[in-house]
């Protein structure tokens, strides 16, 4: 899927992979002819058959419609919007959270969550669990979120170093996730997003397959569809989860002179 206007050129695609019967991973990209809020949300989901599908389509719902009913409202300073995101990604970890306990199947579904919303030359982030928000910089990718995990907890710690995380048997065990408890405490980050910045949001079904050098390159040597060969490189690896990237490439936008 591509819009683009004069400011952003958006690409999204997900994908079921090689091993998954259903995808789990939900998104949304805002219509940029349309919407007057640039929103990307993503998130993937957990929790047994058809459970994480519902955990992630409720809370990017229930982010998106919290968002744009609050948006206008909400002063536009960063601590004012770093909270819209915060009440928004509280308000969706609800949502799930009383649908797990009307549905005894639902019981330990829960998800992911990332939100970017760009506004004033910044890009404002809410995130909880593993998947990812990347920024590429001049020729450097950088992981903007951290993952809420048990093997990034080792690697913070030292007991591990960032190669063994990728191999680590429990790399996939969540310290938070949305929606598996009442309350919540998602991060929420603003950095700068200047002319010729690329955001990359992604679950982990690609962050599993390629290292971060990987999907550098990937982006950079495929101009034209960079989500194409990020989900067809995370495939021919194994595809072992459902693969979602959302990429928001800042082509005409921002004076480089605006504060970080």
């Amino acid at each position: 899927m591509i819009r683009g206007d004069d400011v952003l050129r958006i690409l999204a695609k997900s994908d079921i992979g090689k091993a998954r019967e259903m995808n789990q991973d939900s998104y949304y990209i805002s219509d940029l002819e349309k919407d007057e809020i640039k929103l990307y949300i993503l998130a993937d989901g957990m929790g047994g058959y058809k459970g994480g599908e519902i955990a992630s389509s409720l809370a990017v719902a229930n982010t998106r419609n919290y968002i744009i009913n609050n948006f206008k409202r909400t002063k536009k300073d960063r601590e004012s919007i770093l909270n819209l995101l915060k009440n928004a990604i509280e308000y969706a970890n609800m949502s799930v959270y009383e649908k797990a306990k009307e549905d005894e199947e639902l019981h330990d579904m829960g998800t992911t969550l990332d939100v970017c919303l760009i506004y004033n030359n910044k890009v404002f982030i809410g995130h909880v669990g593993d998947s990812r928000v990347y920024r590429i910089r001049k020729n450097i990718i950088r992981k903007l979120t951290s993952d809420h995990s048990y093997v990034e907890k080792l690697v913070k710690e030292g007991t591990i170093t960032k190669e063994e995380a990728y191999n680590h048997p429990k790399k996939n065990m969540l310290m938070k996730a949305l929606g598996c408890n009442s309350l919540v405490e998602p991060d929420v980050i603003c950095k700068g997003f200047l002319k010729d910045d690329i955001l990359l949001m992604c679950s982990d079904g690609l962050t599993n397959m390629l290292r971060d050098n990987e999907i550098y390159n990937l982006l950079l040597n495929n101009p034209d569809n960079p989500e194409e060969a990020l989900i067809n490189n995370a495939n021919n690896l194994g595809g072992y989860d459902n693969i979602t990237v959302i990429i928001i490439d800042n082509i005409d936008i921002c004076d480089e002179t605006k504060e970080r």
